[in-house]
């Protein structure tokens, strides 16, 4: 597939944002847990930062705590509202966050962390966290160590390279925070081959495509699935990995 710039990718999913409020997974309670777990103290306000339609808000919102999210699209941001009305919701955006100083315990990234500007944003964050605060970004992934995922991701990508994992970025440092530490947690969404592909079909890089090239690919990746025995027939659970990564504000 083409490949288009880095920050029309980043700002293409607000035209997908029904379908991603829709499809794309949530996130485990372990994870969560695992992230809040490394702040000083009982961590209670919480921002999720970047946060789309609300998959993450939803789980920081389950566990009591007190809730802002801020999203820079309008779109996203509505569906978030409508997921998660009980939560505080503002626009804005990772380098420039319409908070005061020291107002969280915790700051949450789900799935966007790798579009900010991440110098930037990690000093903003640093500002709106309190000291022996959190942050805390999470990404949702295919479980390729299941063979029939492995071959799903690989006629996906279509001969691209492997993405560089999200793991490395354990090794971005910053003055104000403690180094990134990582942790792993299983996870499964429930899913059809339809649902699956209209999974696929809000990830940046199809919305951003030519819609032949994002057609071929999904007609690629629907006769994958129809002829795999574990997605061919009816509702399949598609193993996930959430990889969270936390460091403790100086």
């Amino acid at each position: 597939m083409s490949d288009p710039t880095r920050g029309q990718r980043a700002s293409s999913f607000g035209v997908r944002a029904a379908e991603y409020a829709q499809h794309r997974p949530d996130y485990p309670r372990e994870a969560i847990e695992w992230g809040l777990s490394g702040a000083s103290g009982t961590p209670r306000r919480v921002l999720d930062l970047g946060a789309g339609t609300g998959k993450l808000t939803l789980g920081l919102a389950a566990l009591g705590l007190d809730v802002t999210a801020v999203e820079p699209d309008a779109e996203m941001r509505a569906q978030l509202e409508r997921a998660v009305p009980s939560v505080t919701s503002l626009a804005g955006q990772a380098e420039r966050i319409p908070l005061p100083d020291g107002a969280v315990d915790a700051v949450f990234v789900g799935q966007a962390f790798h579009w900010f500007d991440v110098p930037v944003a990690l000093t903003e964050i640093g500002r709106v966290l309190r000291p022996g605060g959190v942050c805390v970004p999470l990404w949702n992934y295919e479980d390729e160590s299941v063979p029939w995922v492995a071959e799903f991701t690989a006629v996906g990508r279509d001969g691209a390279p492997r993405p560089t994992s999200i793991e490395d970025m354990r090794e971005v440092t910053h003055p104000r925070f403690e180094p990134f530490e990582s942790g792993r947690f299983r996870h499964a969404q429930r899913r059809t081959a339809e649902s699956l592909l209209e999974t696929i079909a809000t990830y940046s890089q199809v919305i951003v495509s030519a819609p032949a090239e994002s057609a071929a690919l999904l007609g690629r990746l629907r006769q994958f699935l129809a002829g795999n025995p574990a997605t061919a027939h009816g509702e399949f659970d598609l193993p996930l990995i959430t990889t969270a990564l936390r460091a403790r504000r100086r």
